[in-house]
């Protein structure tokens, strides 16, 4: 089956943060964003035929996730796509990795205790950490000398770690994940591994064609790993998420915690039924789709090269360009007023992850979006340098 890739979508006025938001971030109407990290394709028409169906039936009671349709194809994809075995009596269900997150730092930790995340950071997890009251510890990505510091203070409780890496795109390698589960056993640290970003790696912008590696082949101890099909497949708005928790004392607590002081037993049944035909049916789309976006990707980097001779990198994993601008020079808040002032663009800066002199660009569009909005970029890093 052939998918078109290059069809634009009109999302404007559908309640989008992207679209319909992007005046309340960037205090200007009209921007053309790439921005909040969901993108512009619609579904797989696996999914939506999935989804039609459903809603034909009429009936939306209340629905539970512990079925074999459900369970069987999460275990299908972790088999076909990463040759890696679960064991389906360790999963739990929440409506967002970030539920997920919030309920395990619960769990582990308590007020003040330090938690450990790879820097540049994900807002969301900086929001998380920081409303429950628990000390956020970075270490740059890549640097084990500098996680090891931080997982050996006394008080630090978990390690939340982005696998593939989100801002940056980063899939660890084996050797990484290696040491990362022998230094957390080490110093008595539980990790969260968010691998939402998982489905979408590129094995052509990867060193040695490195794919992604599931935490289930590491973990070890107090361990879980929270994931969705949300985002590689784009519905982001239906809700829902899936774990995989290690320890079985702390999968029933998990559980128990959901269903009565979360009062969330009962899932989205659309959400369900997006996941089972996604991971049944979307692999052809997501291959696809994989490909597009890669094109986009190496769009931004010879725009990039040919403009400045940055020899910019594309991302690993993932449709988000994290460009290092710091060789440029230039100011960020110079840089955000020329795009959005005159280029009327929505383009994210890299200070809400932590990181100065840097932008992260969403390429998940259409190849005609992504290159107006890489040129807006450029032109504005040409008058201002």
């Amino acid at each position: 089956m052939t998918y078109d890739f290059d069809m634009l979508v009109d999302r404007r006025g559908t309640w989008c943060v992207q679209w319909d938001g992007a005046a309340r971030r960037f205090g200007a109407d009209g921007l053309l964003p790439f921005t909040i990290s969901d993108m512009d394709f619609p579904s797989p028409p696996e999914v939506l035929d999935a989804l039609q169906r459903r809603v034909a039936h009429g009936v939306f009671g209340y629905t539970d996730w512990r079925q074999e349709d459900f369970l069987s194809a999460v275990s299908h994809w972790f088999g076909s796509r990463y040759g890696t075995d679960i064991d389906t009596e360790r999963i739990v269900y929440a409506p967002s990795v970030l539920n997920q997150l919030s309920q395990l730092l619960r769990m582990w930790t308590g007020p003040g205790d330090g938690v450990v995340v790879h820097t540049p950071t994900y807002d969301g997890f900086l929001k998380a950490i920081s409303g429950l009251g628990r000390d956020l510890r970075g270490a740059p990505a890549g640097d084990m000398a500098a996680l090891e510091r931080q997982l050996a203070r006394p008080d630090s409780k978990v390690l939340v770690l982005c696998s593939p890496h989100n801002p940056t795109g980063r899939v660890w390698t084996e050797a990484e994940l290696t040491e990362t589960a022998r230094l957390a056993a080490a110093y008595d640290v539980a990790v969260v591994s968010d691998e939402i970003h998982a489905d979408f790696v590129h094995p052509e912008f990867v060193a040695g064609g490195q794919r992604h590696l599931p935490w289930t082949r590491f973990g070890s101890g107090r361990w879980a790993l929270v994931t969705s099909a949300t985002k590689a497949f784009n519905f982001p708005a239906l809700s829902g998420s899936y774990g995989i928790i290690g320890d079985p004392e702390d999968h029933a607590e998990f559980l128990r915690r959901m269903q009565t002081g979360e009062g969330l037993a009962s899932p989205a049944v659309l959400s369900l039924t997006a996941h089972i035909a996604a991971y049944r049916e979307g692999g052809p789309w997501l291959d696809a789709l994989g490909a597009y976006v890669a094109g986009n990707l190496r769009m931004v980097a010879e725009k990039l090269d040919s403009a400045f001779g940055l020899n910019w990198s594309p991302p690993e994993a993932g449709y988000l360009a994290w460009i290092d601008l710091r060789p440029l020079g230039v100011d960020d808040a110079a840089l955000q007023r020329e795009l959005i002032e005159r280029e009327k663009v929505a383009i994210m800066p890299g200070t809400v992850y932590g990181a100065e002199g840097f932008v992260r660009l969403n390429v998940g569009c259409p190849r005609s979006k992504a290159e107006a909005g890489v040129d807006a970029l450029v032109r504005a890093l040409t008058r201002l340098t």
